[in-house]
Protein backbone atom coordinates (compact mmCIF):
# COMPACT_ATOMS: atom_id res chain seq x y z
CA UNK A 1 0.00 0.00 0.00
CA UNK A 2 2.98 2.16 1.00
CA UNK A 3 4.45 1.95 -2.17
CA UNK A 4 1.34 2.75 -4.11
CA UNK A 5 0.86 6.43 -1.96
CA UNK A 6 4.39 7.07 -3.24
CA UNK A 7 3.58 6.16 -6.54
CA UNK A 8 0.69 8.58 -6.51
CA UNK A 9 2.52 11.33 -5.22
CA UNK A 10 5.14 10.63 -8.35
CA UNK A 11 2.36 10.57 -11.13
CA UNK A 12 1.33 13.69 -9.46
CA UNK A 13 4.47 15.51 -9.47
CA UNK A 14 4.62 14.61 -13.45
CA UNK A 15 0.64 15.82 -14.40
CA UNK A 16 1.83 19.18 -12.07
CA UNK A 17 4.87 19.93 -14.27
CA UNK A 18 2.91 19.00 -17.33
CA UNK A 19 -0.02 21.89 -16.78
CA UNK A 20 1.23 24.41 -14.50
CA UNK A 21 5.12 24.21 -13.84
CA UNK A 22 5.39 22.88 -10.33
CA UNK A 23 3.90 20.26 -8.24
CA UNK A 24 2.32 22.21 -5.57
CA UNK A 25 0.20 24.25 -8.13
CA UNK A 26 -1.92 20.95 -8.96
CA UNK A 27 -1.22 19.22 -5.67
CA UNK A 28 -2.73 21.65 -3.70
CA UNK A 29 0.34 21.52 -1.57
CA UNK A 30 0.83 24.39 1.31
CA UNK A 31 3.29 26.58 0.08
CA UNK A 32 6.68 25.58 1.73
CA UNK A 33 6.98 21.75 1.10
CA UNK A 34 6.76 19.56 3.96
CA UNK A 35 8.06 16.42 3.83
CA UNK A 36 5.85 14.27 6.39
CA UNK A 37 5.58 10.69 6.07
CA UNK A 38 2.54 9.47 7.91
CA UNK A 39 1.36 6.01 8.87
CA UNK A 40 -2.20 6.71 9.15
CA UNK A 41 -4.63 6.51 6.18
CA UNK A 42 -6.29 9.39 7.00
CA UNK A 43 -3.23 11.95 6.69
CA UNK A 44 -3.69 10.76 2.67
CA UNK A 45 -6.82 12.53 2.36
CA UNK A 46 -6.74 15.12 4.57
CA UNK A 47 -3.02 16.85 5.17
CA UNK A 48 -1.68 17.98 8.28
CA UNK A 49 -1.60 22.04 7.75
CA UNK A 50 1.61 23.95 8.59
CA UNK A 51 1.30 27.61 10.73
CA UNK A 52 2.65 30.48 8.52
CA UNK A 53 6.71 31.20 8.63
CA UNK A 54 6.09 34.31 9.43
CA UNK A 55 3.90 34.14 12.82
CA UNK A 56 5.30 36.82 15.37
CA UNK A 57 4.88 34.87 18.85
CA UNK A 58 5.84 38.70 20.64
CA UNK A 59 5.38 42.28 19.83
CA UNK A 60 7.27 44.96 20.77
CA UNK A 61 5.73 47.23 23.19
CA UNK A 62 4.70 50.40 21.45
CA UNK A 63 6.09 53.88 22.54
CA UNK A 64 4.31 56.83 24.28
CA UNK A 65 4.30 58.49 20.91
CA UNK A 66 2.98 55.33 18.81
CA UNK A 67 0.23 54.99 21.14
CA UNK A 68 -0.94 58.76 20.79
CA UNK A 69 -0.63 58.15 17.29
CA UNK A 70 -2.88 54.94 17.43
CA UNK A 71 -5.57 56.07 20.17
CA UNK A 72 -5.69 59.30 19.29
CA UNK A 73 -8.81 60.36 20.17
CA UNK A 74 -8.46 58.77 23.67
CA UNK A 75 -5.00 59.73 24.83
CA UNK A 76 -3.82 63.38 24.68
CA UNK A 77 -0.87 65.37 25.24
CA UNK A 78 -1.46 68.87 23.71
CA UNK A 79 -4.43 70.82 22.89
CA UNK A 80 -5.61 72.84 19.42
CA UNK A 81 -3.70 75.23 17.69
CA UNK A 82 -6.13 78.34 19.74
CA UNK A 83 -4.76 80.95 22.19
CA UNK A 84 -5.71 78.78 25.17
CA UNK A 85 -3.41 76.90 27.46
CA UNK A 86 -4.20 74.59 30.54
CA UNK A 87 -2.00 74.58 33.73
CA UNK A 88 -1.95 71.34 35.07
CA UNK A 89 -1.37 70.10 38.86
CA UNK A 90 -0.15 66.38 39.76
CA UNK A 91 0.12 64.76 42.87
CA UNK A 92 -2.36 66.69 45.03
CA UNK A 93 -4.02 66.71 47.62
CA UNK A 94 -0.58 68.09 49.57
CA UNK A 95 -1.36 70.12 52.75
CA UNK A 96 2.70 71.67 52.10
CA UNK A 97 1.92 72.77 48.27
CA UNK A 98 -1.86 72.67 47.35
CA UNK A 99 -3.06 75.09 49.46
CA UNK A 100 -0.12 77.90 48.34
CA UNK A 101 -0.64 76.99 44.85
CA UNK A 102 -4.95 77.26 44.82
CA UNK A 103 -4.47 81.14 46.32
CA UNK A 104 -2.63 82.14 44.09
CA UNK A 105 -4.49 80.46 40.98
CA UNK A 106 -7.64 82.22 43.05
CA UNK A 107 -5.62 85.50 43.39
CA UNK A 108 -5.13 85.41 39.65
CA UNK A 109 -8.75 84.22 38.76
CA UNK A 110 -7.44 80.94 36.87
CA UNK A 111 -9.09 77.93 36.80
CA UNK A 112 -6.70 74.36 36.20
CA UNK A 113 -7.03 70.58 36.46
CA UNK A 114 -5.63 69.05 39.44
CA UNK A 115 -4.88 64.92 38.98
CA UNK A 116 -5.09 63.38 42.53
CA UNK A 117 -3.13 60.55 43.65
CA UNK A 118 -6.03 58.30 45.86
CA UNK A 119 -4.51 57.57 49.36
CA UNK A 120 -3.98 61.27 49.46
CA UNK A 121 -7.25 61.94 48.95
CA UNK A 122 -8.46 59.86 51.78
CA UNK A 123 -5.92 61.68 54.17
CA UNK A 124 -6.77 64.84 53.20
CA UNK A 125 -10.45 65.18 51.53
CA UNK A 126 -10.54 68.60 52.92
CA UNK A 127 -8.25 70.05 50.07
CA UNK A 128 -9.84 67.89 47.71
CA UNK A 129 -13.32 69.85 48.87
CA UNK A 130 -11.34 72.71 48.20
CA UNK A 131 -9.88 72.46 44.84
CA UNK A 132 -13.31 71.42 43.41
CA UNK A 133 -14.94 74.37 45.20
CA UNK A 134 -13.15 76.93 44.14
CA UNK A 135 -14.06 75.48 40.09
CA UNK A 136 -10.94 73.04 39.21
CA UNK A 137 -11.19 70.40 37.62
CA UNK A 138 -9.53 66.82 39.28
CA UNK A 139 -8.54 63.76 37.16
CA UNK A 140 -7.43 60.12 38.31
CA UNK A 141 -3.62 59.72 38.90
CA UNK A 142 -4.04 56.23 40.39
CA UNK A 143 -4.05 55.39 44.40
CA UNK A 144 -0.23 54.41 44.99
CA UNK A 145 1.53 56.44 42.53
CA UNK A 146 2.60 53.20 40.44
CA UNK A 147 5.26 52.39 37.02
CA UNK A 148 2.21 51.76 35.37
CA UNK A 149 3.62 50.49 32.08
CA UNK A 150 5.04 47.31 33.94
CA UNK A 151 1.61 46.76 35.36
CA UNK A 152 -1.12 44.38 33.87
CA UNK A 153 -4.15 45.31 32.97
CA UNK A 154 -6.19 43.99 35.64
CA UNK A 155 -3.57 46.15 38.53
CA UNK A 156 -4.22 49.15 36.17
CA UNK A 157 -7.80 48.92 36.69
CA UNK A 158 -7.96 48.79 40.46
CA UNK A 159 -5.78 51.55 40.70
CA UNK A 160 -8.07 53.77 38.73
CA UNK A 161 -11.29 52.64 40.11
CA UNK A 162 -10.13 53.15 43.82
CA UNK A 163 -9.05 56.45 43.12
CA UNK A 164 -12.16 56.94 41.27
CA UNK A 165 -14.58 55.48 43.71
CA UNK A 166 -12.60 57.43 46.55
CA UNK A 167 -12.84 60.84 44.48
CA UNK A 168 -16.35 60.16 43.11
CA UNK A 169 -17.30 60.67 46.89
CA UNK A 170 -15.87 63.73 47.56
CA UNK A 171 -16.43 65.82 44.55
CA UNK A 172 -19.75 64.06 43.27
CA UNK A 173 -18.82 63.27 39.83
CA UNK A 174 -16.24 59.94 38.30
CA UNK A 175 -13.39 61.89 36.53
CA UNK A 176 -12.98 61.06 32.65
CA UNK A 177 -9.76 62.49 32.93
CA UNK A 178 -6.78 60.07 33.67
CA UNK A 179 -3.12 60.99 34.09
CA UNK A 180 -0.73 58.15 34.32
CA UNK A 181 2.40 58.52 37.01
CA UNK A 182 4.94 59.50 34.98
CA UNK A 183 3.18 59.60 31.99
CA UNK A 184 3.88 56.07 31.13
CA UNK A 185 0.73 53.66 30.05
CA UNK A 186 1.33 50.20 28.14
CA UNK A 187 -1.72 49.67 25.15
CA UNK A 188 -3.53 47.06 26.87
CA UNK A 189 -3.95 49.86 29.45
CA UNK A 190 -4.94 52.25 26.83
CA UNK A 191 -7.15 50.06 25.17
CA UNK A 192 -9.23 49.13 28.70
CA UNK A 193 -9.17 52.90 29.28
CA UNK A 194 -11.05 54.13 25.84
CA UNK A 195 -13.41 50.85 26.20
CA UNK A 196 -14.33 52.44 29.85
CA UNK A 197 -14.57 55.87 28.57
CA UNK A 198 -11.83 57.79 30.34
CA UNK A 199 -9.29 60.33 27.94
CA UNK A 200 -5.83 59.50 29.11
CA UNK A 201 -3.99 63.37 29.47
CA UNK A 202 -0.07 63.66 29.73
CA UNK A 203 1.44 66.90 28.68
CA UNK A 204 3.58 68.85 25.87
CA UNK A 205 5.31 71.54 28.40
CA UNK A 206 6.87 70.35 31.47
CA UNK A 207 8.07 72.54 34.18
CA UNK A 208 10.35 69.96 35.50
CA UNK A 209 9.40 71.19 39.31
CA UNK A 210 9.99 68.12 40.63
CA UNK A 211 13.62 67.70 39.86
CA UNK A 212 13.58 70.66 42.90
CA UNK A 213 14.74 73.32 40.39
CA UNK A 214 14.31 77.14 41.54
CA UNK A 215 11.85 79.93 40.01
CA UNK A 216 14.44 80.95 37.59
CA UNK A 217 14.71 77.23 35.69
CA UNK A 218 11.12 76.58 36.26
CA UNK A 219 9.59 80.13 34.58
CA UNK A 220 12.24 79.47 31.87
CA UNK A 221 11.13 75.75 31.46
CA UNK A 222 7.76 76.49 31.25
CA UNK A 223 7.36 80.07 29.00
CA UNK A 224 10.44 78.67 26.59
CA UNK A 225 7.99 75.98 25.73
CA UNK A 226 4.47 77.42 25.95
CA UNK A 227 2.46 77.98 22.97
CA UNK A 228 -1.18 77.49 21.56
CA UNK A 229 -2.99 74.63 22.90
CA UNK A 230 -0.09 73.87 25.05
CA UNK A 231 -0.87 71.57 28.58
CA UNK A 232 1.77 72.52 31.11
CA UNK A 233 3.04 70.40 33.55
CA UNK A 234 3.45 71.41 37.45
CA UNK A 235 3.41 69.48 40.83
CA UNK A 236 1.37 70.83 43.89
CA UNK A 237 2.35 67.57 45.85
CA UNK A 238 5.35 65.30 46.47
CA UNK A 239 7.24 63.15 48.04
CA UNK A 240 8.71 62.51 51.25
CA UNK A 241 11.88 65.68 50.75
CA UNK A 242 10.08 67.38 47.58
CA UNK A 243 10.52 71.16 47.31
CA UNK A 244 8.03 72.96 45.20
CA UNK A 245 8.91 76.12 46.33
CA UNK A 246 10.25 76.98 42.53
CA UNK A 247 6.95 76.48 41.44
CA UNK A 248 5.25 78.58 44.04
CA UNK A 249 7.67 81.67 43.34
CA UNK A 250 7.19 81.19 39.53
CA UNK A 251 3.60 80.56 39.06
CA UNK A 252 2.56 84.37 39.33
CA UNK A 253 5.39 85.36 36.68
CA UNK A 254 4.38 82.69 34.68
CA UNK A 255 0.50 83.40 34.51
CA UNK A 256 1.42 87.23 33.87
CA UNK A 257 3.84 86.85 31.11
CA UNK A 258 1.22 84.44 29.01
CA UNK A 259 -1.24 86.52 29.57
CA UNK A 260 0.62 89.57 28.10
CA UNK A 261 1.25 87.37 25.45
CA UNK A 262 -2.45 87.06 24.68
CA UNK A 263 -3.30 83.63 26.33
CA UNK A 264 -6.19 81.99 28.34
CA UNK A 265 -6.30 79.92 30.80
CA UNK A 266 -8.71 77.03 31.35
CA UNK A 267 -9.19 73.80 32.48
CA UNK A 268 -8.42 70.29 30.30
CA UNK A 269 -12.27 69.86 30.04
CA UNK A 270 -12.46 73.39 28.34
CA UNK A 271 -9.19 73.20 26.26
CA UNK A 272 -10.27 69.53 24.48
CA UNK A 273 -14.14 69.83 24.67
CA UNK A 274 -14.68 66.95 26.75
CA UNK A 275 -16.70 66.45 29.89
CA UNK A 276 -15.54 66.36 33.18
CA UNK A 277 -17.41 63.18 34.35
CA UNK A 278 -17.93 60.26 32.44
Amino acid sequence: MFRIIKLMGVACGIAAVLLHGSPAAACGAPRQAAAVETFQMAAVAEPVQEAPESVETSAKPKNLAELRRQYSETFKFRGPNVKKIALTFDDVPDPRFTPRILDILHRYDVKSTFFAVGHRVKKYPDLVQRIHREGHVLGNHSFTHPQFRSRSVKQFQQEILRTEKTLSGIIGYRPKLLRPPYGEINEGQVKWAKKNGYTIVNWNVDSLDWKGIDRTKVKANVLNAAGPGSIVLFHAGGGTGSDLTGTIEALPEIIETLRDRGYQFVTLPELLNLPKYK
